[in-house]
Protein backbone atom coordinates (compact mmCIF):
# COMPACT_ATOMS: atom_id res chain seq x y z
CA UNK A 1 0.00 0.00 0.00
CA UNK A 2 3.06 2.28 0.31
CA UNK A 3 3.35 2.38 -3.32
CA UNK A 4 0.00 4.20 -3.61
CA UNK A 5 1.33 6.92 -0.93
CA UNK A 6 1.20 10.46 -2.46
CA UNK A 7 4.84 10.08 -3.99
CA UNK A 8 2.98 7.65 -6.54
CA UNK A 9 0.22 9.63 -8.22
CA UNK A 10 2.27 12.56 -8.27
CA UNK A 11 4.81 10.47 -10.71
CA UNK A 12 2.20 9.18 -12.34
CA UNK A 13 1.14 12.49 -12.86
CA UNK A 14 3.90 14.10 -14.57
CA UNK A 15 4.05 10.95 -16.72
CA UNK A 16 0.42 12.17 -17.82
CA UNK A 17 1.49 15.51 -18.27
CA UNK A 18 4.40 14.92 -20.15
CA UNK A 19 2.50 12.61 -22.81
CA UNK A 20 0.20 15.51 -23.16
CA UNK A 21 2.98 18.14 -23.70
CA UNK A 22 4.94 15.64 -25.83
CA UNK A 23 1.80 14.73 -28.36
CA UNK A 24 1.07 18.39 -28.73
CA UNK A 25 4.85 19.48 -29.89
CA UNK A 26 4.33 16.21 -32.25
CA UNK A 27 1.53 17.63 -34.69
CA UNK A 28 1.79 15.25 -37.26
CA UNK A 29 0.71 12.95 -34.73
CA UNK A 30 -2.38 14.69 -33.23
CA UNK A 31 -3.40 15.91 -36.76
CA UNK A 32 -3.59 11.93 -37.71
CA UNK A 33 -5.34 11.08 -34.78
CA UNK A 34 -8.13 14.22 -35.22
CA UNK A 35 -8.12 14.01 -39.26
CA UNK A 36 -8.47 9.99 -39.75
CA UNK A 37 -11.76 9.36 -37.72
CA UNK A 38 -13.68 13.00 -39.17
CA UNK A 39 -12.79 11.78 -42.79
CA UNK A 40 -13.77 8.26 -42.82
CA UNK A 41 -16.98 9.87 -41.27
CA UNK A 42 -17.33 11.93 -43.97
CA UNK A 43 -16.44 10.03 -46.81
CA UNK A 44 -18.35 6.70 -45.74
CA UNK A 45 -21.46 9.16 -45.06
CA UNK A 46 -21.68 11.30 -47.78
CA UNK A 47 -18.69 10.05 -50.26
CA UNK A 48 -19.86 6.57 -50.87
CA UNK A 49 -22.42 5.73 -52.24
CA UNK A 50 -22.78 1.67 -53.34
CA UNK A 51 -25.77 2.32 -55.82
CA UNK A 52 -24.49 4.82 -58.37
CA UNK A 53 -26.84 7.01 -60.08
CA UNK A 54 -26.63 9.36 -62.99
CA UNK A 55 -24.03 7.48 -64.96
CA UNK A 56 -22.98 8.85 -68.13
CA UNK A 57 -24.78 7.43 -71.12
CA UNK A 58 -25.25 7.50 -75.15
CA UNK A 59 -27.65 7.40 -77.03
CA UNK A 60 -27.25 6.83 -80.60
CA UNK A 61 -30.68 7.42 -82.79
CA UNK A 62 -30.98 5.90 -86.12
CA UNK A 63 -34.76 7.33 -86.58
CA UNK A 64 -36.34 10.16 -85.86
CA UNK A 65 -39.25 9.56 -84.50
CA UNK A 66 -41.65 10.18 -81.79
CA UNK A 67 -40.64 6.90 -80.33
CA UNK A 68 -37.07 7.59 -80.18
CA UNK A 69 -37.43 11.05 -78.48
CA UNK A 70 -39.26 9.53 -75.44
CA UNK A 71 -36.73 6.94 -74.83
CA UNK A 72 -34.42 9.93 -75.12
CA UNK A 73 -35.90 11.67 -72.62
CA UNK A 74 -36.93 9.09 -70.27
CA UNK A 75 -33.58 8.58 -69.91
CA UNK A 76 -32.80 11.54 -69.45
CA UNK A 77 -35.54 12.05 -66.64
CA UNK A 78 -34.13 8.83 -64.93
CA UNK A 79 -32.29 9.02 -62.30
CA UNK A 80 -29.89 5.98 -62.67
CA UNK A 81 -28.69 7.53 -65.96
CA UNK A 82 -27.15 10.76 -68.12
CA UNK A 83 -27.31 11.13 -71.53
CA UNK A 84 -23.99 13.02 -71.87
CA UNK A 85 -23.46 12.10 -75.50
CA UNK A 86 -25.42 11.47 -79.05
CA UNK A 87 -22.94 9.68 -81.45
CA UNK A 88 -23.82 9.76 -85.06
CA UNK A 89 -22.49 6.12 -86.07
CA UNK A 90 -21.63 3.03 -83.60
CA UNK A 91 -18.11 3.40 -84.29
CA UNK A 92 -18.37 6.87 -82.54
CA UNK A 93 -20.69 5.19 -79.92
CA UNK A 94 -17.85 2.09 -79.27
CA UNK A 95 -15.28 4.60 -79.18
CA UNK A 96 -16.71 6.46 -75.92
CA UNK A 97 -17.40 3.44 -74.30
CA UNK A 98 -13.58 2.45 -74.75
CA UNK A 99 -12.47 5.85 -73.40
CA UNK A 100 -14.84 5.62 -70.61
CA UNK A 101 -16.46 8.97 -71.56
CA UNK A 102 -19.84 6.79 -71.25
CA UNK A 103 -20.75 3.36 -69.03
CA UNK A 104 -23.88 3.18 -70.89
CA UNK A 105 -24.86 3.24 -74.86
CA UNK A 106 -28.24 2.74 -75.98
CA UNK A 107 -28.73 2.24 -79.65
CA UNK A 108 -32.28 2.79 -81.03
CA UNK A 109 -32.26 1.17 -84.63
CA UNK A 110 -33.53 2.29 -87.80
CA UNK A 111 -37.36 1.34 -88.08
CA UNK A 112 -37.53 0.88 -84.52
CA UNK A 113 -40.71 2.97 -84.43
CA UNK A 114 -42.77 1.56 -87.34
CA UNK A 115 -41.66 -2.18 -85.92
CA UNK A 116 -43.38 -1.49 -82.72
CA UNK A 117 -46.78 -0.24 -83.87
CA UNK A 118 -47.07 -3.38 -86.35
CA UNK A 119 -46.36 -5.56 -83.26
CA UNK A 120 -42.78 -6.95 -84.65
CA UNK A 121 -41.10 -7.05 -81.32
CA UNK A 122 -38.04 -5.09 -82.17
CA UNK A 123 -34.96 -4.93 -80.59
CA UNK A 124 -33.07 -2.54 -78.25
CA UNK A 125 -29.12 -2.06 -78.39
CA UNK A 126 -27.83 -1.73 -75.00
CA UNK A 127 -24.40 -2.01 -74.34
CA UNK A 128 -22.61 -1.66 -71.17
CA UNK A 129 -18.98 -1.00 -69.36
CA UNK A 130 -18.75 -4.32 -67.43
CA UNK A 131 -15.45 -3.52 -65.79
CA UNK A 132 -17.09 -2.37 -62.73
CA UNK A 133 -19.97 -4.38 -62.40
CA UNK A 134 -21.46 -2.89 -59.27
CA UNK A 135 -21.89 0.35 -61.18
CA UNK A 136 -23.73 -1.71 -64.50
CA UNK A 137 -25.84 -4.06 -62.79
CA UNK A 138 -28.66 -1.44 -60.92
CA UNK A 139 -28.94 0.64 -64.35
CA UNK A 140 -29.30 -2.28 -66.07
CA UNK A 141 -31.61 -4.17 -64.44
CA UNK A 142 -33.71 -0.73 -64.39
CA UNK A 143 -33.73 0.24 -68.04
CA UNK A 144 -36.68 -1.93 -69.40
CA UNK A 145 -38.72 -0.64 -66.66
CA UNK A 146 -38.00 2.73 -67.74
CA UNK A 147 -38.46 2.52 -71.37
CA UNK A 148 -41.29 0.79 -71.20
CA UNK A 149 -43.42 3.17 -68.24
CA UNK A 150 -42.30 6.45 -70.49
CA UNK A 151 -43.71 4.79 -73.40
CA UNK A 152 -46.94 4.39 -71.90
CA UNK A 153 -47.36 7.63 -70.09
CA UNK A 154 -46.58 8.67 -73.36
CA UNK A 155 -49.18 6.67 -74.78
CA UNK A 156 -46.79 4.95 -77.63
CA UNK A 157 -47.56 1.94 -76.79
CA UNK A 158 -50.60 0.11 -75.43
CA UNK A 159 -51.16 0.06 -71.38
CA UNK A 160 -51.39 -3.30 -70.64
CA UNK A 161 -50.06 -6.56 -72.81
CA UNK A 162 -46.69 -8.07 -73.66
CA UNK A 163 -44.02 -5.34 -74.21
CA UNK A 164 -44.01 -4.50 -77.46
CA UNK A 165 -39.93 -4.56 -77.87
CA UNK A 166 -37.28 -6.65 -76.76
CA UNK A 167 -34.04 -5.27 -74.49
CA UNK A 168 -31.00 -6.79 -75.61
CA UNK A 169 -28.24 -5.85 -73.54
CA UNK A 170 -24.73 -6.67 -73.68
CA UNK A 171 -21.86 -6.53 -70.73
CA UNK A 172 -18.42 -5.50 -72.61
CA UNK A 173 -14.91 -6.30 -71.69
CA UNK A 174 -16.41 -8.11 -68.95
CA UNK A 175 -19.54 -9.90 -69.70
CA UNK A 176 -19.20 -12.63 -66.71
CA UNK A 177 -19.41 -10.33 -64.24
CA UNK A 178 -16.31 -11.42 -62.85
CA UNK A 179 -14.78 -9.46 -59.90
CA UNK A 180 -11.16 -10.71 -60.14
CA UNK A 181 -11.29 -9.07 -63.80
CA UNK A 182 -12.48 -5.80 -62.07
CA UNK A 183 -10.49 -6.37 -58.65
CA UNK A 184 -7.09 -7.35 -59.41
CA UNK A 185 -6.12 -4.44 -61.89
CA UNK A 186 -7.32 -2.36 -59.23
CA UNK A 187 -4.86 -3.99 -56.76
CA UNK A 188 -1.94 -2.78 -58.91
CA UNK A 189 -2.61 0.55 -58.69
CA UNK A 190 -3.40 0.34 -54.64
CA UNK A 191 -0.30 -1.71 -53.68
CA UNK A 192 1.91 0.50 -55.73
CA UNK A 193 0.69 3.27 -54.21
CA UNK A 194 0.73 1.90 -50.60
CA UNK A 195 4.27 0.56 -50.80
CA UNK A 196 5.76 3.48 -52.87
CA UNK A 197 4.43 5.99 -50.49
CA UNK A 198 6.48 4.39 -47.20
CA UNK A 199 9.52 3.65 -49.10
CA UNK A 200 10.12 7.20 -50.05
CA UNK A 201 8.43 8.19 -47.61
CA UNK A 202 11.31 7.17 -44.72
CA UNK A 203 14.38 8.06 -47.21
CA UNK A 204 15.30 11.92 -46.29
CA UNK A 205 13.87 11.48 -42.45
CA UNK A 206 15.77 8.15 -42.28
CA UNK A 207 19.16 10.38 -42.83
CA UNK A 208 18.27 12.43 -40.40
CA UNK A 209 18.05 9.60 -38.02
CA UNK A 210 20.81 8.13 -38.73
CA UNK A 211 22.90 11.25 -38.90
CA UNK A 212 23.92 11.15 -42.11
CA UNK A 213 22.52 14.23 -43.67
CA UNK A 214 25.01 16.34 -42.49
CA UNK A 215 27.77 14.43 -44.91
CA UNK A 216 24.73 14.29 -48.04
CA UNK A 217 24.90 17.99 -47.41
CA UNK A 218 28.27 18.20 -47.85
CA UNK A 219 28.36 16.81 -50.72
CA UNK A 220 28.42 18.78 -54.15
CA UNK A 221 25.29 17.97 -55.16
CA UNK A 222 21.83 19.61 -55.56
CA UNK A 223 18.62 18.77 -54.69
CA UNK A 224 16.72 17.56 -57.65
CA UNK A 225 19.98 15.35 -58.09
CA UNK A 226 19.43 14.22 -54.72
CA UNK A 227 15.79 13.39 -55.44
CA UNK A 228 16.37 11.52 -58.26
CA UNK A 229 19.08 9.49 -56.81
CA UNK A 230 16.86 8.71 -54.19
CA UNK A 231 13.51 7.33 -56.02
CA UNK A 232 15.58 5.59 -59.14
CA UNK A 233 15.77 2.80 -57.02
CA UNK A 234 12.79 2.19 -55.82
CA UNK A 235 11.50 2.65 -59.94
CA UNK A 236 13.37 -0.38 -60.47
CA UNK A 237 11.65 -2.32 -57.47
CA UNK A 238 7.90 -0.89 -58.03
CA UNK A 239 8.26 -2.19 -61.66
CA UNK A 240 9.33 -5.57 -60.46
CA UNK A 241 6.20 -5.29 -58.44
CA UNK A 242 3.93 -4.25 -61.44
CA UNK A 243 5.47 -7.09 -63.12
CA UNK A 244 4.89 -9.45 -60.17
CA UNK A 245 1.22 -8.58 -59.32
CA UNK A 246 -0.10 -8.62 -63.31
CA UNK A 247 1.82 -12.09 -63.91
CA UNK A 248 0.05 -13.50 -61.17
CA UNK A 249 -3.69 -12.40 -62.23
CA UNK A 250 -2.79 -13.33 -65.48
CA UNK A 251 -1.31 -16.77 -64.47
CA UNK A 252 -3.88 -17.49 -61.58
CA UNK A 253 -6.87 -15.57 -62.24
CA UNK A 254 -7.02 -15.19 -66.22
CA UNK A 255 -6.51 -11.68 -66.47
CA UNK A 256 -6.17 -10.83 -70.09
CA UNK A 257 -4.35 -7.82 -71.58
CA UNK A 258 -5.92 -6.89 -74.35
CA UNK A 259 -4.40 -3.84 -74.99
CA UNK A 260 -0.27 -2.59 -75.41
CA UNK A 261 1.88 -4.27 -73.13
CA UNK A 262 4.52 -1.57 -73.59
CA UNK A 263 1.76 1.13 -73.41
CA UNK A 264 0.81 -0.63 -69.86
CA UNK A 265 4.56 -0.17 -68.80
CA UNK A 266 5.10 3.23 -69.67
CA UNK A 267 2.18 4.45 -68.11
CA UNK A 268 2.83 2.22 -64.59
CA UNK A 269 6.65 3.63 -64.36
CA UNK A 270 4.78 7.10 -64.90
CA UNK A 271 2.32 6.40 -61.83
CA UNK A 272 5.16 4.63 -59.93
CA UNK A 273 7.21 8.12 -60.23
CA UNK A 274 3.90 10.13 -59.08
CA UNK A 275 3.60 7.85 -55.85
CA UNK A 276 7.74 8.43 -55.26
CA UNK A 277 7.49 12.04 -55.29
CA UNK A 278 4.73 12.29 -53.33
CA UNK A 279 6.15 10.22 -50.99
CA UNK A 280 9.26 11.73 -51.09
CA UNK A 281 7.33 15.39 -50.22
CA UNK A 282 5.61 13.51 -47.27
CA UNK A 283 9.78 12.75 -46.11
CA UNK A 284 10.65 16.09 -46.39
CA UNK A 285 7.79 17.80 -44.06
CA UNK A 286 8.15 15.21 -41.12
CA UNK A 287 10.50 14.90 -38.53
CA UNK A 288 10.53 11.29 -37.70
CA UNK A 289 9.93 7.90 -39.66
CA UNK A 290 6.71 7.64 -37.43
CA UNK A 291 5.42 10.97 -39.03
CA UNK A 292 6.76 10.01 -42.64
CA UNK A 293 4.53 7.02 -42.14
CA UNK A 294 1.59 8.62 -40.93
CA UNK A 295 1.42 11.36 -43.34
CA UNK A 296 1.42 8.56 -45.58
CA UNK A 297 -0.82 6.53 -44.27
CA UNK A 298 -3.35 9.40 -43.90
CA UNK A 299 -2.70 10.64 -47.67
CA UNK A 300 -3.60 6.79 -48.83
CA UNK A 301 -6.74 6.18 -47.08
CA UNK A 302 -9.08 8.80 -49.53
CA UNK A 303 -7.18 7.23 -52.24
CA UNK A 304 -8.09 4.01 -51.72
CA UNK A 305 -11.84 5.59 -50.75
CA UNK A 306 -12.33 8.00 -53.79
CA UNK A 307 -10.58 6.45 -56.43
CA UNK A 308 -13.13 4.10 -58.10
CA UNK A 309 -11.33 1.10 -56.82
CA UNK A 310 -13.30 0.07 -53.70
CA UNK A 311 -17.12 1.85 -54.51
CA UNK A 312 -18.13 3.10 -57.87
CA UNK A 313 -16.92 6.31 -58.89
CA UNK A 314 -19.64 7.09 -60.44
CA UNK A 315 -21.89 6.99 -57.32
CA UNK A 316 -20.07 9.50 -55.47
CA UNK A 317 -21.03 12.97 -55.38
CA UNK A 318 -19.79 15.83 -57.66
CA UNK A 319 -17.55 17.42 -55.08
CA UNK A 320 -15.75 13.68 -54.18
CA UNK A 321 -15.25 13.25 -58.13
CA UNK A 322 -13.56 16.59 -58.27
CA UNK A 323 -11.24 15.76 -55.35
CA UNK A 324 -10.53 11.78 -56.47
CA UNK A 325 -9.10 13.61 -59.44
CA UNK A 326 -6.48 15.32 -57.86
CA UNK A 327 -4.73 11.52 -56.81
CA UNK A 328 -2.67 9.63 -59.62
CA UNK A 329 -4.68 6.41 -58.05
CA UNK A 330 -8.04 7.56 -59.58
CA UNK A 331 -6.28 7.94 -63.46
CA UNK A 332 -4.11 5.16 -63.35
CA UNK A 333 -7.21 2.30 -62.02
CA UNK A 334 -8.96 3.72 -65.42
CA UNK A 335 -5.58 3.62 -67.32
CA UNK A 336 -4.75 0.04 -66.33
CA UNK A 337 -8.16 -1.02 -66.39
CA UNK A 338 -8.91 0.21 -69.79
CA UNK A 339 -6.00 -0.86 -71.09
CA UNK A 340 -6.03 -4.72 -69.65
CA UNK A 341 -9.71 -5.15 -70.24
CA UNK A 342 -10.91 -3.07 -72.93
CA UNK A 343 -7.62 -2.98 -75.14
CA UNK A 344 -7.80 0.61 -75.29
CA UNK A 345 -4.70 2.81 -76.60
CA UNK A 346 -3.20 5.90 -75.92
CA UNK A 347 -5.86 8.45 -77.82
CA UNK A 348 -8.81 6.98 -75.64
CA UNK A 349 -6.32 7.31 -72.57
CA UNK A 350 -5.37 10.88 -73.32
CA UNK A 351 -6.70 12.69 -70.29
CA UNK A 352 -5.90 10.48 -67.57
CA UNK A 353 -2.59 10.07 -69.17
CA UNK A 354 -2.14 13.89 -69.29
CA UNK A 355 -3.80 14.53 -65.55
CA UNK A 356 -1.05 11.76 -63.90
CA UNK A 357 1.48 13.22 -65.84
CA UNK A 358 1.06 16.87 -64.68
CA UNK A 359 0.28 15.52 -60.75
CA UNK A 360 3.38 13.80 -60.99
CA UNK A 361 5.42 16.97 -61.89
CA UNK A 362 3.53 18.83 -59.78
CA UNK A 363 4.57 16.74 -56.95
CA UNK A 364 7.92 16.37 -58.31
CA UNK A 365 8.38 20.41 -58.60
CA UNK A 366 7.09 20.21 -54.44
CA UNK A 367 9.31 17.54 -53.07
CA UNK A 368 12.11 19.52 -54.62
CA UNK A 369 11.53 22.94 -53.19
CA UNK A 370 10.44 21.53 -49.53
CA UNK A 371 13.86 19.32 -49.56
CA UNK A 372 15.71 22.94 -50.45
CA UNK A 373 13.93 24.48 -47.55
CA UNK A 374 14.69 21.61 -45.56
CA UNK A 375 18.55 22.56 -46.28
CA UNK A 376 18.23 25.98 -45.72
Amino acid sequence: MKMFAGGFWRRVGAMVRKEFLQLRRDRITLATMVTVPLMQLVLFGYAINTTPRYLPTAVLLQEQSDVGRSILAALQNTRYFKVTQLPRTADEMDHLLAAGQVLFAVEIPANFERAVRRGDRPTLLVAADATDPVAAGSAMSSLGTVVQTALRNDRLIPDSGQTPFEIRSHARYNPAASTQLNIVPGLLGTILTMTMLIFTALSVTRESERGTMESLLAMPITPIEIMLGKIAPYVLIGIFQAALIIGAGVLLFAVPIVGDPVLLAVLTTLFIAANLATGYTFSTVAQNQLQAVQMAMMYFLPNLLLSGFMFPYAGMPVWAQWISEAFPLTHFIRIVRAIMLKGSTLDDLHYDTAAMLVLTLVAMLIAVTRFRRTLD
